[in-house]
């Protein structure tokens, strides 16, 4: 069949009826965005000459892709959640907002509800006999004051690259913590250090970005929240450098400024100090909140999330 063979009047003319422009009531919101997004389908539609098979593959697809719960993850994969991170970015640029912790995804395993510990938390629960690891620093604000009383909401994966609660082999909780910072803005924690995962074998998501000559890996890395009344949320996270994806995340997660050095530490006082009997891993990362302004686009995001 032909491209470019329908008359653009008629689209928009579609589209409007489809959002319901011409009805009464309804949310405008809405139907100014589900006017646009049918009217822009059905140009691309069009434009690439897009069959009837092909259109259809791809509405089972999407429809197989929510079945199994993998849109979370097709969403970062295509950089929309990025380029959703990207857009929040100018946005606080355009409105005077500036000199923050760099923002990067959230990504799709965050469970909420973990336990609150003050200053410092262990998060692995002693199963998993990985590369211990010490993460340590501050929150602050942008003139380096500590900001006492934040809580820095923090999940990673075992050396698997599993994640609890998606993982019926791991306790509730385990390697997910809240640490309320200290007097001087300090928390601290030990943990295990994480691995990379990929999207699953076999999965839809997998499936479409091998479909695009892509692989489905993410490096290592750590999440976070943190928060503090009167400045705006962060959501972060810290990759694990020297990991073989680092700068080649599939969920295009990396950001150059969340590439902290990791410290082997091998000396047998340093070891022991720690209550250790072998090396460890050491890495200092500080967090730099901005206050909130009035007005402002808002970094609390209300999205579907696990809840324990």
């Amino acid at each position: 069949m032909p491209s470019n063979i329908i008359d653009r009047k008629i689209i928009d003319t579609l589209a409007r009826r489809a959002a319901g422009s011409g009805a009464d009531g309804g949310n405008p919101r809405l139907k100014e965005i589900v006017h646009r997004l049918t009217h822009d389908l059905m140009v691309a539609i069009d434009e690439l000459d897009i069959s009837m098979d092909e259109f259809w593959t791809g509405v089972a697809y999407f429809a197989a892709a929510g079945k199994s719960d993998e849109l979370g993850l097709i969403a970062p994969g295509l950089a929309v959640e990025h380029f959703l991170d990207l857009r929040l970015d100018e946005a606080e640029r355009l409105a005077g907002i500036e000199g923050g912790t760099q923002r990067t995804i959230e990504g799709p395993l965050y469970v909420a509800g973990a336990p609150l510990a003050k200053g410092e938390a262990r998060l692995d629960d002693g199963s998993d006999d990985g590369e211990v690891l010490f993460m340590e620093g501050r929150v602050t604000g942008p003139d380096g004051k500590p900001v006492a009383g934040a809580i820095v909401d923090v999940w990673h994966a075992n050396t698997k690259g599993n994640y609890s609660h998606f993982d019926p082999g791991q306790v509730p909780f385990n390697l997910r913590r809240r640490i309320e910072t200290d007097a001087d803005g300090a928390y601290r924690f030990r943990t295990i250090m994480p691995a990379g995962y990929g999207c699953p074998p076999g999965s839809q998501s997998r499936l479409l970005f091998e479909s695009l000559g892509r692989h489905a890996e993410r490096p290592a890395h750590i999440h976070f929240f943190v928060s503090a009344p009167g400045y705006r949320k962060l959501t972060t996270q810290i990759n694990i450098e020297g990991d073989e994806y680092l700068h080649a995340d599939f969920a295009f997660g990396t950001r150059d400024g969340l590439i902290p050095s990791v410290t082997r530490v091998a000396e047998a006082a340093e070891v022991h100090g720690r209550g250790l009997n072998a090396p460890f891993a050491l890495i200092g990362f500080d967090f730099t909140l901005v206050p909130e302004i009035e007005g402002a686009v808002t970094t609390e995001i209300n999205r579907p999330r696990a809840a324990a």
